[in-house]
């Protein structure tokens, strides 16, 4: 399952990070997304969802979404 499929309001686990790019792996991990820490999707929004991930909450689009495998 990826943040895209996730259930609003319901806690994940990041279980991996699925992309080809390493600036966007890099990126998603300066904000503290990665393996085995939680993620709570927090809202939709057009093309893409607020996420809250530790004491963050950021605007996360479908891309990036698809990328993060809970």
């Amino acid at each position: 399952m990826t943040l895209a499929q996730a259930n609003v309001g319901e806690e994940y686990i990041v279980k991996d990070i699925e992309a080809d790019d390493e600036e966007l792996v890099d990126f998603l991990f300066s904000l503290g997304c990665y393996s085995g820490e939680p993620i709570t999707v927090i809202s939709r929004v057009k093309g893409g969802c607020v996420v809250s991930i530790k004491d963050g909450r950021y605007n996360i689009d479908n891309d990036l979404a698809e990328a993060i495998i809970l």
